[in-house]
């Protein structure tokens, strides 16, 4: 019965989106392949942008955070709200950039608003990095989930490519549009699915209420309910929370893959509805995280003590098999949605900004057929790191924004400064990686400012070091500034037009 709900969710749902995509876009070009006709209104670009916080690391690696460290999982609370704060007045900016110029992707935006080709081709390979870290969390996820539908028939290599072997097909056959179709179909059923484990958590691990979860969690394991979590000398203090925080809410819409989700907008007036309104989805957080206290009530031991599994063996413990069933196809949809944005995205950026400036005469045909080539070689790649990796999705999550973040600087300054020039951006971006991973930095942060997120410090220097260095050096030109500080203001859409 398990294996049959999974395959019922995931057949309807990947043959629905790919009809659904093909309708609305030939994909004849990577533009129509990347951006969906850049026509997503109110309602699809909701299931779009959504389909990032309602990923395998909103369900699995929160409770699992919460199973292992307790009240460090409230994270996921502070960092979608300032996102979305943040993405209010940024995303719009991104889209007329977008339209202005019409581009397809991060990089394109870097190489044009600093009139730097290279500098395309240099944050195009810092993009396609930071996607890779962030595929990984899919694909963790993914062999998990996969783990638990096939059981020990399944070892830990087949299930991370049985993972990528799904989430690669997906993408082949489909394009933005189906990826918004999915994230749809998976929104709706991870609601249906937190509903029912929320409303009978209580009983499976005798609370009288979701609140007593809490009561019984603090009792077994005093001071799991508040920071720094269950361990009290761990560095998850309120000074870590706070720079997580905004480490997250800075980098987010820096991501390559948000960047087109932005451009592929109707209107800027779907994507201010849209960080309007998503914050809501961030209260489902709260059930996510008394599930991952439950787990831990319960006393469930995930193999391994894989905290990452945490809740999908809690699930396999205590419910029938219709649910488990529910939840693993759920969850293959959870990591297909945006895992195929990720690949998507990374393909369109190694062809564009990469092959591109070295082969001028590729052609639009061919340039397609790179792109979807390159999708099954960084997929090789993420499984093979994701292989390796030991750590949490949070740890994972952390990695990905640091590493992505060392971009931000060259983005909010693009809009807010006319100074900003490509010799800073590259200078600050430098700076920051020194920051971030040099081994004395490690150290030195680590016995300086205890608990501070090393991502937002360093994001912090290449800030400085950007402005620094732009100076001291030329300006862009009024083609360049025209993406940036010179932006017209024009009227958003409304009505029809812009709900549709």
């Amino acid at each position: 019965m398990k294996l049959s709900i999974v395959l019922l969710l995931l057949l309807t749902t990947v043959v629905g989106a790919i009809g659904f995509g093909r309708a609305k876009t030939k994909n004849k070009t990577v533009a129509d392949w990347a951006l969906g006709g850049r026509g997503m209104g109110t309602l699809l670009f909701w299931f779009m942008n959504a389909g990032e916080i309602y990923t395998t690391f909103a369900v699995f690696g929160i409770a699992g955070y919460a199973w292992a460290m307790g009240a460090p999982a409230y994270l996921a609370f502070c960092s979608v709200s300032l996102s979305y704060a943040i993405g209010y007045l940024l995303m719009p900016k991104i889209w007329r950039a977008g339209r202005t110029a019409g581009l397809v992707t991060q990089a394109d935006f870097f190489a044009a608003r600093y009139e730097a080709p290279w500098l395309g081709v240099v944050t195009g390979i810092v993009g396609i990095g930071a996607l890779i870290v962030y595929v990984q969390i899919q694909l963790v996820s993914l062999g998990l989930v996969v783990a638990l539908t096939f059981g020990d028939a399944v070892s830990p290599l087949v299930s991370h490519l049985l993972a990528g072997l799904v989430m690669v097909t997906f993408v082949l056959f489909a394009g933005l549009r189906s990826a918004a179709y999915a994230a749809a179909i998976k929104d709706i059923l991870m609601v249906v699915l937190v509903v029912i484990l929320a409303w009978t958590l209580a009983d499976k691990v005798g609370a009288s209420s979701l609140m007593d979860v809490f009561t019984l969690a603090e009792q077994s394991y005093p001071g799991i309910t508040k920071l720094p979590g269950i361990d009290p000398n761990a560095t998850t203090t309120g000074i870590w929370l706070i720079t997580s925080a905004l480490n997250i809410a800075l980098g987010n819409w820096v991501f390559p893959h948000l960047f087109q989700i932005s451009y592929s907008a109707h209107s800027p007036t779907a994507i201010r509805r849209n960080a309007i309104w998503q914050p809501i989805y961030s209260l489902a957080f709260f059930f996510i995280i008394v599930l991952g206290l439950g787990a831990l009530v319960a006393g469930t031991q995930p193999p391994g003590g894989n905290m990452n599994a945490a809740l999908l063996q809690f699930v396999s413990n205590q419910y029938p098999e219709w649910v488990i069933g529910l939840l693993a196809g759920t969850g293959f949809l959870l990591a297909l949605a945006p895992g195929s944005v990720l690949l998507l995205t990374a393909a369109s950026i190694f062809t564009r900004n990469v092959v591109t400036p070295l082969a001028p005469n590729l052609g639009e045909r061919n340039a397609l057929l790179l792109s979807r080539v390159s999708v099954v070689g960084f997929a090789v790649i993420a499984v093979a790191v994701s292989l390796l990796q030991k750590g949490s999705l949070m740890s994972i999550l952390l990695n990905a924004y640091s590493a992505i973040g060392m971009l931000a600087p060259g983005v909010f300054l693009a809009f807010l400064w006319r100074r900003a020039t490509a010799v800073g951006v590259i200078c600050g971006v430098v700076a920051g990686f020194t920051a971030l991973v040099a081994p004395f930095a490690k150290t030195y942060w680590a016995a300086t400012l205890p608990g501070w997120e090393p991502g937002l410090l360093a994001m912090a220097i290449n800030a400085v070091v950007m402005v620094a260095v732009s100076l001291m050096t030329r300006a862009p030109g009024r083609a360049g500034l025209a993406l940036g500080p010179g932006l017209p203001v024009a009227p958003a859409p409304t009505g029809k037009a812009a709900a549709a």
